[in-house]
């Protein structure tokens, strides 16, 4: 009995993702990131609610370099999911089923979260004074 040397099937280190499935992928990690972020949420208002000492210690965490990196990834995924749910929402309609159609509407949900994110982060910092 002899063995053939077969070929594999597509490897990530060989095939090259389009940007519908990135943006597949991304709205399934978002989703995950988003549960994550809620229990940040939960943590804060129980922290409200417990006291003044407890939502000291939440707002310090919260506003740390980390607390705040964590707030952008959480506005980001925020973002792209509802970026991604309207272009689904759109497909829901039937529009958008064309490759270029759907590579284009996956470059403008990417680009539309940027922008979006950006947009509050430039707000939310003005708005705390760290630009003036």
């Amino acid at each position: 009995m002899t063995t053939r040397k077969r070929p594999l099937s597509p490897h990530l280190s060989i095939y090259k993702g389009q940007i519908s499935s990135v943006v597949s992928v991304m709205q399934r990690v978002t989703g995950g990131g988003l549960a994550v972020g809620l229990g940040f949420f939960v943590y804060w208002l129980g922290a409200a609610a417990y006291g003044p000492e407890t939502y000291a210690s939440a707002q310090w965490f919260l506003t740390s370099w980390f607390g705040y990196l964590c707030l952008f990834g959480f506005s980001g995924a925020m973002y792209f999911h509802l970026c991604n749910g309207i272009r689904h929402l759109i497909w829901d309609i039937g529009i958008g089923f064309e490759i270029h159609q759907v590579n284009i509407g996956g470059i403008f949900v990417l680009a539309s979260t940027a922008v979006l994110t950006v947009l509050t982060w430039v707000i939310v910092f003005a708005k705390l004074g760290v630009l003036s």
